[in-house]
């Protein structure tokens, strides 16, 4: 029983030394080394990973263990694919907005049909649209405020964060908001958030709950928490910051339910590659 007890301490320490407040619920597959976002649909077990730019045009169903249960072949080029978000009615889409340079022109959201998703292969409707305050692609160095790689839907809308590209300055973030309707659209600016100067400050994921109450924002070094906002200004209200003391390329945040977040990572330097839960209670 006493080496029992001392194993099972063991193991809560290696626990907490590696991931930190964050619960490890399984290993991604080895194949998959940069996957940039995650969603999990609503009134659903299913839990949606895709990979960033240069790699194949495919996103992944995946179990709570991170194991891949369906592929779904995507009819459309993955330029640079970052985020997933979903719809009231189950529908799922994927941010295309990569922008590493701030020089494209034409921004995407990819529309997946919910009766699409259990195929083997999907065709896609087309959301296009560009910032409202972008004046040159690109612009000058220190206005380089237009990659993304966090959004969201919401009553109809999308919600982009920005990625900042200026040193010094890479933890600002603007929230644009997108008709989610088909065609062509200029992002409007409705707040901006500064999250710190250094690279581990860039937002690289969000959602919101389920009950539309609270905002999550992601980065390396926290996880962004907005609550008592007013309208669609996510920024107006509250913020809490929950800082990370496991370290990694954090790339990807959902909610499932209104308290739980699910976290995943790249691979990269023999770390990350992981998906996690973080309880919010």
């Amino acid at each position: 029983m006493k080496k029992l007890f001392i194993l099972n301490c063991l193991l809560v320490f290696f626990s907490c030394q590696n991931f930190g407040q964050l619960k490890m619920l399984g290993d991604l597959p080895n194949s998959l080394k940069e996957v940039s976002g995650n969603e999990y649909i609503q009134n659903s077990n299913a839990i949606w990973i895709l990979e960033d730019g240069g790699n194949s045009s495919d996103i992944y169903r995946i179990s709570s263990k991170g194991k891949i249960l369906h592929e779904l072949d995507v009819d459309a080029k993955n330029k640079d694919w970052e985020d997933l978000t979903s719809d009231e009615f189950g529908n799922l889409y994927i941010g295309d907005f990569g922008n590493n340079y701030s020089k494209r022109k034409k921004l995407k959201i990819l529309k997946i049909d919910k009766n699409d998703l259990d195929k083997k292969d999907a065709k896609v409707q087309e959301i296009e649209f560009e910032y409202e305050d972008q004046k040159k692609y690109p612009p000058k160095k220190k206005v380089r405020y237009f990659d993304a790689e966090s959004f969201f839907y919401f009553n109809n809308n999308f919600y982009v964060f920005t990625k900042s590209r200026v040193k010094n300055k890479y933890g600002k973030t603007s929230l644009y908001r997108v008709p989610a309707t088909p065609g062509k659209h200029k992002a409007k600016l409705i707040g901006k958030f500064d999250n710190g100067k250094k690279e581990s400050s860039w937002i690289t994921s969000a959602d919101i709950s389920d009950d539309g109450k609270k905002v999550v924002l992601l980065s390396q070094k926290n996880i962004l928490i907005f609550t008592n906002f007013t309208g669609d200004n996510f920024f107006s209200g509250s913020v809490k910051k929950i800082p990370l003391t496991h370290k990694s390329q954090k790339e990807g945040i959902c909610f499932k339910g209104d308290n739980t977040l699910l976290i995943t990572d790249e691979r990269a330097g023999g770390e990350g590659g992981n998906l996690y839960e973080y309880s919010l209670k």
